[in-house]
């Protein structure tokens, strides 16, 4: 049922002609929010849009952005229709474009079919476009309304504004730990700490992201393959980022040597190269290995929007200190480990004072088998 409203909210594409059950703003756009999920971790380094063409009641079409390069979801809902858009609404998650980039103006095609109104879930944060495209309808004669369900779709595309304004990745620090705070015995035994549902869980987070990041630790002690393993699918394998501080990998490991479509990048101290990987990025030293900072400008400046930290205790510190974490996804399995000498969630110095922690937000928690999933968000400022 939609939010508040008692209006069902189809989850399934609808056919020509088909009318809600009630036909609110808000329940269009939510459709339109859903079509537009479907290309999550496809769309980089674009953003993720949806579409339902509306007249009458009925909807004429229902689209979404694929991925790069092909058609945004505007012009794909208009090519969809079975007649005419002239006099229709137009529901859409992000602010047409305005400007030429890998495809040509949307706000030149949505003018010449001549709708209504448009309705628009919130601007586009890119300065290229922010508020142009709006301003073109309007001077247009189209009527645009800006804001229906804002809030979730700046949820939706949290990388990309992140990528667009601040150039520089969307961060997500994962780690599976258990109750007492270890993510290995003391011996370094670490498989496994959480449940089969988790592990699950963590393959389409994956499939969704663009760049997963680990240390040369969990390298030499995991022999990980860092790729997404979906039943039905096979998942879509991110781009593997290695961070080599130490000068302690070499190109025997698993990562290096996979039927991946991905590749395998290696990140070294300036000065220092690796033989093996399909690239190699050198940033200066920073604390605890590599400036972190540095490397997420170098990863946006590949179109890298999103990166998962699934790194050990020393690769999540140097993260959390460099202030380069956006949100964290911590699994907590029911067992506790104990040891003064067992590996923790995050290592490092750590905070002399209590005020000086890294300050969460938003925070939830979810069961994902007998596991407890908690997501929060990392306070700004």
């Amino acid at each position: 049922m939609g939010e508040g409203t008692g209006c069902r909210v189809p989850r399934r594409p609808l056919p020509y002609g088909a009318l809600f059950m009630c036909t609110t703003d808000e329940q269009y756009m939510r459709r339109a929010l859903e079509l537009a999920a479907r290309a999550r971790g496809r769309t980089s380094p674009n953003p993720m849009v949806g579409c339902v063409a509306v007249s009458n009641g009925r909807v004429l079409a229902e689209a979404y952005h694929a991925k790069a390069g092909a058609p945004h979801a505007e012009i794909a809902a208009i090519d969809a229709a079975r007649e005419p858009v002239a006099g229709a609404t137009l529901y859409v998650t992000l602010e047409p474009c305005n400007h030429t980039g890998r495809t040509p103006p949307c706000t030149e095609r949505i003018i010449a079919e001549r709708p209504a109104r448009v309705v628009v879930a919130m601007e586009d944060p890119n300065p290229l476009v922010s508020g142009k495209g709006v301003a073109a309808l309007r001077e247009a004669g189209i009527a645009v309304d800006v804001g229906v369900l804002e809030s979730e779709a700046r949820r939706l595309n949290e990388a990309y504004a992140k990528y667009i304004t601040e150039k520089t990745p969307f961060v997500i620090a994962k780690c599976a730990m258990t109750l007492d705070g270890k993510i290995a015995t003391r011996t370094g035994d670490s498989r496994w700490v959480t449940g089969e549902e988790s592990r699950a869980f963590v393959h389409r987070i994956r499939d969704q992201t663009d760049a997963i990041l680990v240390g040369s630790r969990t390298v030499m002690t995991d022999n990980p393959s860092l790729t997404a393993r979906l039943p039905e699918s096979g998942g879509y394998d991110p781009v593997r980022v290695l961070v080599d501080a130490d000068d302690y990998l070499d190109a025997s490991h698993r990562v290096f040597h996979l039927d991946s479509s991905a590749p395998t990048w290696v990140v070294v101290p300036a000065g220092r190269t690796f033989e093996g990987g399909a690239a190699v990025i050198e940033v200066p030293p920073g604390p605890g290995g590599v400036d972190m900072v540095q490397l997420m400008r170098e990863l946006a400046a590949r179109e890298i929007v999103s990166v998962l930290i699934e790194g050990g205790g020393a690769t999540l510190a140097s993260a959390f200190e460099a202030r380069i974490v956006d949100k964290l996804m911590f699994f907590i399995a029911p067992k506790i480990i104990g040891g003064r000498e067992a590996v923790t969630a995050v290592e490092g110095a750590g905070v002399e004072r209590m005020d000086e922690a890294v300050q969460l937000e938003r925070m939830s928690a979810n069961p994902v088998g007998e596991d407890i999933l908690i997501e929060a968000y990392v306070r700004k400022g």
